[in-house]
């Protein structure tokens, strides 16, 4: 019998990605997305054998979610919904609070409500742990700094909670940044991709919009993240939080600079105030030691790749009508 999967905010950048990652595999997946929100166009190998069911669903809503949840009764659950920007969430506390915890406290709920033990993996962040620019492994403290991370540790709280006291077997993946194609220009990699392929094309004028381009950051690519999130579904420990990260860091301006080197665009950079955090940590680098050691999962898409492939994909977005 195939198995049943399960994967909130399935139209978004990971959601999408996890989707093509399973593609292969003899699932019936159960694709949740926002009411309203646009499907994204996958791609999947000729071979593919996954067969999706989208649904909408508002996680927000614990009358959708329990509906929703009983129709598919998974096997494994990938709980990818929810508000994701950091630097945004100052605007929006009351929204990433309501969405990254009480969606999950609904999720959470509903699976207990309507029996089985699916392996359930609750994608957290990096923005959990107390700023520091040694290398971060599970076992730091925490102190987050921001609204989003905020909600991160709660949602971390009630993922653990569902192990210990309902015996749901949960993980916590605490991802770092993530980039590839898909990506939201709102995240500064496709910011910067959008911007050069919209300048090549002559539609914009060869100005590059720039912040802080000091800060390091723990990169790995989103395809690889969530081969991480499978990895960490089949063969992580309940109850445990496992890293997701390369363990390296990368100034921002490297980041620019191999994507300037993959543009035929000549542009000047312009700072804009808009784009520098009032507080912005100098260093995030993390240790992959423990999901290395527990499901064998490494990276293997190199920077370079993601930086070509989400370049491309902008170049690809911006030439199709209303996919920008």
């Amino acid at each position: 019998m195939a198995r049943a999967i399960l994967v909130t905010g399935a139209s978004g950048f990971a959601g999408s990605h996890l989707l093509e990652a399973l593609a292969v595999e003899d699932v019936d997946v159960a694709a949740w997305s926002r009411p309203g929100e646009r499907i994204p166009a996958l791609a999947f190998p000729q071979a593919a054998r996954v067969r999706i069911r989208w649904d909408e669903v508002d996680v927000l809503d614990p009358a959708a979610v329990d509906a929703a949840a009983r129709r598919a009764r998974p096997d494994e659950v990938y709980h990818l919904a929810g508000a994701a920007h950091l630097g945004q969430s100052w605007a929006a506390v009351e929204r990433v609070l309501a969405v990254n915890v009480r969606g999950t406290h609904h999720l959470l709920e509903a699976l207990r409500r309507h029996g089985g033990k699916p392996h359930l993996v609750i994608p957290s962040s990096a923005a959990v742990y107390r700023p520091t620019a040694a290398p971060l492994d599970e076992s730091m403290p925490l102190g987050p700094a921001s609204p989003y991370g905020l909600s991160k540790l709660a949602q971390e709280r009630l993922a653990l909670r569902a192990w210990q006291e309902d015996g749901l077997p949960v993980v916590v993946a605490r991802a770092f940044n993530h980039v590839g194609p898909r990506q939201s220009p709102d995240f500064v990699a496709s910011s910067f991709a959008r911007q050069l392929a919209a300048i090549e094309a002559g539609n914009a004028p060869p100005a590059l919009r720039v912040g802080n381009l000091d800060p390091r950051r723990d990169l790995t690519d989103v395809r690889d993240t969530v081969r991480a999130y499978v990895a960490l579904a089949r063969r992580g420990t309940p109850g445990l939080v496992y890293n997701v990260c390369s363990g390296r860091a990368v100034s921002i301006r490297e980041l620019l600079d191999l994507m300037l080197a993959r543009s035929g665009a000549r542009v000047r950079l312009e700072e804009d105030a808009a784009l520098l955090r009032p507080s912005d940590a100098p260093v995030v680098i993390g240790s992959a030691a423990r999901i290395r050691a527990g499901t064998g999962w490494e990276p293997v898409v190199s920077l370079e790749q993601s930086v070509t492939d989400l370049l491309d994909d902008w170049r690809r977005r911006l030439a199709t009508p209303g996919r920008s």
